[in-house]
């Protein structure tokens, strides 16, 4: 395993991200105690450092079983969690990106996972009815407070993001180091504007489901891994599983796994862009890890990029239809810097 810094910081975080998502049994498909020890010491003797979860993931029994998990060793190992979802149905306060939801969060959050400060806090999700500026402060002061050492955020546009940072930029406060957003051979939207604002920003990119929940791995397209899945095969599309199919041809050329090629492809083109490996069971867990020894030929890459390929979209293929028109015939003997 070898290791980038996070974001802007000097912090070191490993090329693989472990998720828990799938740590406790209290959802009813998650992963015995027992297993969630070995995949967290698979996943350690690998290398890996950054263990990622959240306030609610199995009702907060992630956390706590994290928090036994890595107490003796709490130092070594970067702590990740989240804050935005409800804790409580019924209070309307229980929830949401502003102060208070935040502070009763980390509070809570602090306590399972049995440590004094949080390596990574990330905004879950989004909140409209939050100002960003509040946010922000409430950020920094947890910051400040010591509780909170690096700030992130998860599943919001990329405005939303370039905003907080430059208003936090300008105030004296804490900015964002990474975003975490879903990124897959099925799920390639974010190219068009939030990994170009990453790029642009200097963001780490934690990657979650870069498996697409299981149809990058071979279970929906090769018989013999079938398996019980909480994904209903009659939500995957045609397009995905022509994705999946590639990859799964690819996977049989090279002698690997479909879900080493699948991981191996989200951090071709983008060393910063960090995998979260969600696993139930050990053993996926040590197929997915594998996966950070495996280069993919060009002539891989590039059978698995127009699979996949989605359309730009609206500024950007009107840009690119309109260059000539905006810049005259010359442009075509004009290279930018990073072309």
């Amino acid at each position: 395993m070898k290791y980038r810094t996070f974001g802007r910081s000097g912090l070191r975080v490993s090329e693989a991200f472990l998720g828990t998502m799938t740590f406790g049994e209290d959802w009813g498909w998650g992963a015995s105690a027992e297993d969630c020890q070995k995949m967290v010491t698979a996943y350690a003797e690998a290398g890996g450092n950054v263990i990622d979860t959240a306030n609610n993931y199995t009702d907060g029994a992630s956390e706590r079983i994290v928090g036994e998990l890595v107490e003796s060793e709490r130092d070594h190992f970067v702590l990740s969690t989240k804050y935005t979802l409800s804790l409580d149905g019924a209070d309307p306060n229980a929830s949401g990106n502003h102060r208070k939801s935040l502070t009763r969060s980390l509070e809570q959050s602090l306590r399972r996972l049995r440590t004094d400060y949080i390596d990574i806090l990330w905004v879950h999700i989004w909140d409209a009815h939050t100002p960003v500026e509040e946010t922000m402060r409430a950020l920094d002061d947890a910051v400040r407070m010591g509780k909170v050492l690096y700030i992130g955020i998860s599943d919001a546009p990329a405005w939303v993001v370039s905003r907080a940072n430059t208003l936090a930029e300008s105030r004296g406060l804490t900015a964002f180091t990474g975003v975490q957003l879903p990124y897959s051979l099925v799920q390639r939207d974010i190219e068009r504007e939030l990994l170009p604002m990453a790029d642009a920003l200097s963001l780490s990119v934690a990657a979650w489901s870069p498996l697409a929940g299981g149809v990058l791995s071979g279970k929906f397209t090769r018989s013999e891994t079938a398996e019980p899945t909480r994904k209903n095969p009659a939500d995957i599309s045609e397009r995905d599983l022509r994705v999946a199919r590639e990859v799964d041809a690819v996977a049989d050329g090279l002698g690997v796994s479909s879900s080493e090629v699948a991981l191996a492809w989200t951090r071709a083109h983008r060393p910063w862009v960090h995998p979260i490996l969600g696993a139930r069971r050990p053993d996926q867990l040590t197929t997915n890890l594998a996966a950070l020894d495996l280069r993919l030929p060009e002539e891989a890459l590039r059978r698995l990029d127009e699979v996949s390929a989605i359309e730009p979209g609206f500024p950007h293929d009107f840009i690119e239809s309109s260059r000539e028109f905006v810049y005259g015939p010359v442009s075509r003997d004009v290279v930018g810097r990073t072309d």
